[in-house]
């Protein structure tokens, strides 16, 4: 892409919109059905336990073998999506969620499960390189904020949709495991459609003349120069205090209502749902923002910091129980608010040619987030210290705040 869509002809231009948008929702996609695969083992849980007799450390080790297997897959995938592409890695991916939901449907036990949770770990550590490479290869300048606001949106809505969608074939067909046949045909049918428009999410075809040069330059350097880069590390911090905002809300803000508020718990696991909606809502406005916007941290931290407060006044337990369950869910919108411009830091902090390396390193704080906070955050409900959930989410919002903001100071006294 050497030429700005402004600058073509109304044909070309519109054409050009054209491929935009085939990549975007390809790769929106593709990223939503990672997220619904992080959610393959839990929400049958209660089965698991019927069936099987795990306790809920068993269980929890699940989530942690997930994650753990993610997060290093993730920083390694990085480096195998600059040396080989992102395309055929993203179909490997999906190959693993394949294989892990006929692993889970398989399973007669714990050591069956845990293969499942590994092969769906394994599945889901490329997707952010893979994503972010096409993305910002394929698509236009001028849309690329919109493309990093459909990317998140669709995460959040693979969360929201795969606990219906696994309890739902669940509770119809009476067999949990055929939960896992309905899994694996996703995998597949995302496969498929993606096979089918393979040309717009090809990597290959989609390098600006720039990163072309850039790259070129790079290749005097060690493959791992990119570590010795003060913002590739503040970038993981970001995404590391972030995500553990998120694991305290997605695992404890429901339960830590009903203690504060004494609210029923059918009311309160309304909460999480509303906090992703939530945020969907804010990546959609999001998107708009940061194409309007020249300030990235300026952005991130006017948003998180509101979605900090509302997580204050939450933990008070001085709203009304409702309102205060509102608030809570309305923090997401803050959270979301932010991501655009996050994904956009993220991208100017990346040297040519060093794209998936650096997406791979800097989202595995994502993994590490979530393995790290979950035992923090679930060890101050087991004191009793409902609060503190909010409290500690909205401290880590304003950690990735600074975090943000000293990313773009590094980059400012770079340039």
């Amino acid at each position: 892409m050497t030429t700005h869509t402004a600058t073509l002809s109304l044909p070309a231009a519109a054409e050009a919109a054209r491929k935009d948008f085939s990549t975007i929702v390809l790769i929106g996609l593709a990223h939503g059905t990672s997220h619904f695969f992080h959610m393959l083992l839990p929400p049958l849980f209660p089965a698991f336990i019927r069936d099987f007799g795990l306790s809920y450390s068993e269980l929890g080790l699940l989530v942690t073998t997930f994650f753990v297997i993610s997060g290093i897959g993730q920083a390694l995938a990085g480096f195998l999506v600059d040396r080989t592409g992102a395309r055929p890695v993203l179909f490997a991916a999906l190959g693993c969620f394949v294989l892990a939901s006929v692993a889970a449907g398989l399973a007669g036990g714990f050591m069956g499960l845990m293969l499942a949770a590994a092969l769906a770990g394994l599945g889901n550590s490329p997707f952010h390189p893979v994503d972010f490479t096409i993305l910002n290869k394929r698509v236009s300048p001028p849309r690329l904020g919109h493309a990093f606001s459909v990317h998140g949106i669709s995460g959040n809505l693979g969360w929201a949709i795969a606990p219906v969608f696994s309890i739902g074939i669940a509770e119809l067909s009476g067999n949990w495991r055929v939960a896992y046949l309905g899994t694996a045909l996703v995998a597949l049918v995302v496969m498929g459609l993606l096979a089918l428009k393979r040309d717009a999410i090809d990597d290959a075809q989609g390098e600006w003349a720039h990163e072309k040069a850039g790259a070129a330059a790079l290749k005097e350097e060690h493959p791992m120069a990119f570590l010795r880069l003060p913002s590739v590390w503040l970038c993981f911090s970001f995404f590391f205090f972030t995500t553990a905002a998120l694991s305290a809300i997605q695992s404890f803000a429901s339960p830590a209502l009903a203690s504060l508020y004494g609210l029923p718990i059918k009311a309160t696991a309304f909460v999480v749902t509303g906090y992703m909606l939530s945020g969907a809502l804010g990546m959609f406005i999001g998107g708009f923002w940061v194409a309007r916007s020249a300030s990235l941290e300026r952005n991130i931290s006017i948003a998180m910091a509101g979605a900090a407060l509302a997580l204050v006044l939450a933990a008070t337990g001085l709203l009304p129980p409702l309102l205060a369950a509102g608030v809570a869910a309305l923090a997401g919108f803050g959270t979301g608010l932010a991501g655009p411009s996050r994904d956009m830091l993220i991208k100017r902090a990346a040297p040519p040619g060093a794209t998936g390396r650096v997406y791979g390193t800097v989202y595995s704080g994502l993994d590490v987030g979530f393995a790290v906070a979950a035992p923090i955050f679930g060890a101050l409900m087991d004191r009793g210290l409902a609060g503190g959930i909010f409290y500690g989410a909205a401290i880590a919002l304003l950690m990735g705040i600074m975090a943000a903001s000293m990313v773009g100071l590094v980059r400012r006294k770079s340039a």
